[in-house]
């Protein structure tokens, strides 16, 4: 089977903060971001998501950096509304605070495709709770990170209803910091560490009272959006594993279609018809992608035309040559001297 190529993403405007941070800290956030194969554009609107697996390095060195084992707090200080996508505007906006966390678990992929915070009732409240199997989680975040996300939701919350809003429960299952005592000044309670769970709760009286600056209007629009943005964002996610992994196994010769599905968790069925859905084919795919590909190794001239044949998986380089002047109505070498031409 072949190595999925299914990796988790990050919204860039939520793990801003930690960017945010690093800059209240006067540290050299540029050298950080450097050291994890980031940058500040990495955050623009520009770059829309960011991979985990970077995030999660960043977020170890940045404990690190700034010698805070509250660092996560700081972080929860920058986080807005806004940088929520719609979410945040439509969580703000709706009639109850147990609405607005309904919305986060229904629409949390959009932060975080590996993101699993659950709620569930109990007998005084709604408890927030984070679900992570972390046996089956590769990806290792210091505690800061989980001080950052309980924190900014309560800080959301607090948006929404007031600063008076009080948690009734806060707990983390990390052991105590240095800094507790600035978490029990931050959540206003006494946090409980060392805990079976990492999770906020909220008093149900406070979670099912209207609110008076709710607005049904904005939470329908700010939806959609959301909505919107997932269903583009799953089309482009199937495509863009299909290419990553004929990418990553061209060299060794065309991959199976079977073995692109299974690597996917699709049946070869399923990934056939997600693939019609969207207007193409695993022909198609490959053949746009190889022609792409072959177009860019054309224009180094490091790379020979033989050679480029075995990397785009070919055995054959005449069969390559055949190909590309389907593609471009010019043989391999025709096209090079092309290029060569226009250079001069």
């Amino acid at each position: 089977m072949l190595n999925s190529a299914e990796q988790p993403t990050t919204l860039a405007s939520t793990a801003s903060i930690v960017f945010h941070a690093l800059k209240a800290y006067g540290l050299d956030y540029n050298a950080i971001l450097a050291e994890v194969g980031l940058n500040v554009d990495s955050f623009d609107a520009s770059s829309p998501r960011i991979p985990t697996v970077k995030l999660a390095r960043l977020w170890a060195l940045s404990v690190d950096y700034s010698d805070d084992p509250c660092f996560g707090l700081t972080c929860a200080a920058y986080i807005q509304p806004s940088a929520l996508h719609g979410l945040g505007l439509s969580w703000i906006a709706s009639h109850t605070l147990k609405e607005g966390l309904d919305r986060l678990i229904r629409f949390q992929r959009i932060l975080a495709t590996n993101m699993t915070i659950k709620l569930r009732e109990t007998k005084m409240g709604y408890c927030l709770y984070n679900a992570e199997d972390s046996d089956k989680n590769s990806l290792v975040f210091p505690d800061a990170r989980y001080d950052a996300q309980i924190a900014s939701i309560y800080k959301i919350c607090q948006i929404m209803l007031g600063p008076d809003i009080i948690p009734s429960r806060v707990s983390f299952e990390h052991s105590r910091a240095d800094c507790s005592s600035r978490m029990d000044d931050f959540f206003g309670i006494t946090v409980d560490f060392d805990a079976n769970e990492t999770a906020i709760e909220f008093d149900k009286v406070v979670c099912e009272q209207p609110v008076s600056f709710s607005c049904p209007e904005l939470t329908r629009i700010n939806d959609q959006l959301v909505v919107d943005y997932l269903n583009q964002f799953d089309k482009d996610d199937v495509l863009r594993q299909t290419r990553q992994i004929i990418i990553d196994h061209l060299p060794s010769g065309v991959p199976k279609q079977a073995a692109v599905a299974q690597s996917l968790n699709l049946s070869l069925r399923s990934f056939q018809r997600k693939l019609q859905q969207l207007g193409s084919s695993y022909a198609e795919l490959l053949d746009e992608l190889r022609y792409d590909m072959a177009c860019s190794y054309l224009q180094s001239p490091q790379h020979q035309i033989i050679e480029i044949a075995y990397l785009l998986g070919y055995s054959d380089p005449s069969n390559f040559a055949r190909a590309f002047k389907r593609w471009d109505g010019v043989t391999p070498n025709a096209f090079r001297h092309k290029l060569d031409s226009v250079a001069l």
